[in-house]
């Protein structure tokens, strides 16, 4: 029914309509009318004709077991007959774009009486930009390929390389310069990486960690080999098809033997007699887009050593998918190179120096992960907050235990320290050369990337703990705390395993350790 047709009703004149054929309820100040839809109701008519709920106001009944998304569904809409005259809603519907009101739903700089010295106004100009880009565009083909496991439509590719956001995702450089930045609003000489720590936490709040990832995850830490250490035809070629969503890129790293131990790669590069073309044999596992990639990154054993080489898909070249614990829209794959023909001038960086273009990535690709890791992190609290609020146990609601906002306390603890930790590593990064980082900041950032998984994983945990079975369930109130339960494993191995950062982060400690420092 049109909002024109919409009429007013009193209360009084709702609850006359209580019977199995003349069913009305009233939810959040409007009037649905259920008559025809009771036997349709997904928990059985006898839910809906209960006493307090035929022909009454059943806003918290509703609320504690849907999710307010379910009221914007066409199906649902129709339903609605009028309002209640003089009631206002007692739920904030949100729209694109929206902020959360809920204490620490959202980073302390982008809170109302807070302040950050870290953020312009170009920063929080973006942040809105982007929030109203991924509600409008990221997040329901998120939800659709989640679902299906296909990998995220090709009109999101091309909706962000209009805005530059390929571009933007590689962090500051000379690859931005005369780029147009989200329609003008950052120039391409004032982005740092806290315009990238922005793009990257708000493409995060889709909730689709498999999504996420097929959101050209390989892209992320398959192409900066490419921009740093490619020939200039390399560059030319490549980096124009990447930004504008023609072709994809990936890295081919990890193999079935050797993950955080790159020097342990099996894949092997030999040289033709003439000198001109590698030969590619080997397999690589867990790639990240490997599904859907044109270009793969690939670490190769070589005589010199390590050594970075592009490899096309083409003759020899063959992917197949992966299952694993996530969607399958992220296109995680197995990768097997048979006789592969390269020419050598695809090398990225020098023979044996493979070893450096890595390390080199690594800082960059953890530090994303950190961001990503951070935001989610808050999304579920952001959850939990609403969640025991609203929901009630022994005539109370879940928040007025003791024992639930302790776990709320930790929740609130992990999400503000990660964040603030991550903060000041960006500031430092934008502070320092590509180099200095590489010597600073690896600690750092391996420290913050093994803090924030296994805080993560604790949140999750705890989550799961408040939302009982719906925790576990992969639809309704707990849908997104499932997922992120489900998920989160992955943030704990991408990039390095906890343990291995956590030594490398005190290792590097070590070796700055003065000689003359005694108790």
């Amino acid at each position: 029914m049109s909002n024109q047709q919409l009429k007013e009703y009193t209360k009084d004149e709702v609850a006359k309509h209580n019977t199995p054929d003349d069913l009305w309820v009233i939810i959040n100040a409007k009037v649905f009318n259920l008559s025809r839809f009771k036997d349709m109701h997904p928990g059985g008519a006898s839910v809906l004709l209960d006493e307090e709920v035929a022909g009454q106001d059943a806003t918290e009944a509703f609320f504690s077991l849907h999710l307010q998304e379910v009221l914007q569904r066409p199906q649902y809409k129709r339903l609605q007959i009028g309002t209640v005259a003089g009631d206002e809603q007692l739920v904030r519907y949100r729209v694109p774009g929206d902020m959360s009101n809920t204490p620490y739903g959202e980073p302390t700089w982008l809170t109302p009486a807070f302040k950050s010295p870290y953020y312009s106004e170009s920063h929080r100009k973006l942040q809105q930009a982007m929030r109203e880009f991924t509600d409008e565009y990221v997040t329901p083909d998120a939800e659709l390929h989640e679902a299906d496991g296909k990998r995220p439509s090709q009109h999101v590719f091309e909706k962000m390389a209009e805005l530059n956001l390929h571009a933007m995702r590689m962090g500051p450089g000379k690859h931005l310069k005369g780029l147009t930045l989200m329609n003008g609003i950052v120039k391409p000489e004032e982005f740092d990486y806290f315009h990238e720590l922005v793009i990257t936490q708000e493409l995060a709040r889709c909730n689709g960690r498999g999504y996420g990832d097929g959101l050209l995850g390989g892209k992320v830490i398959g192409l900066p080999p490419v921009l740093n250490f490619g020939s200039e035809e390399i560059k030319q070629k490549v980096i124009p098809e990447v930004f504008q969503a023609k072709k994809f890129i990936c890295l081919a790293i990890s193999e079935a033997h050797a993950g955080s131990d790159v020097m342990g790669l099996q894949t092997t590069a030999t040289k033709t007699p003439d000198g001109k073309f590698w030969i590619v044999n080997g397999t690589k596992k867990w790639i990240t887009n490997a599904t859907f990639a044109d270009y793969f990154t690939t670490g190769c054993k070589t005589e010199d050593g390590f050594t970075v080489i592009l490899i096309p898909r083409g003759p020899g070249v063959e992917t197949r998918p992966i299952k694993t614990s996530y969607s399958a829209s992220a296109g995680t794959g197995f990768v097997s190179f048979d006789n592969v023909k390269v020419p050598v001038e695809n090398t990225l960086g020098e023979e044996g120096g493979g070893i450096f273009v890595i390390l080199s990535n690594f800082n960059h690709e953890r530090w994303v992960m950190c961001c990503s890791s951070a935001r989610s992190q808050r999304s579920v609290l952001d959850a939990c907050m609403q969640w025991t609020a609203q929901r009630k146990a022994f005539g109370k609601p879940l928040n007025s235990q003791a024992v639930i906002r302790n776990k709320l306390a930790q929740m609130m603890q992990r999400c503000e320290t990660t964040q603030a930790w991550l903060e000041n590593i960006t500031y430092q990064m934008c502070n320092m050369s590509y180099k200095q980082q590489a010597k600073k900041l690896a600690g750092q950032i391996a420290l913050l990337k093994s803090y924030s998984t296994s805080s993560g994983q604790e949140t999750a945990r705890d989550a799961v703990q408040l939302f009982g079975g719906r925790g576990i369930t992969q639809s309704g109130m707990g849908k997104l705390i499932e997922h992120y339960h489900r998920t989160v494993p992955f943030d704990a191995l991408l990039g390095g395993a906890e343990d291995v950062l956590s030594d490398l982060g005190v290792r590097q400690a070590l070796r700055d350790m003065p000689t003359d420092s005694r108790l």
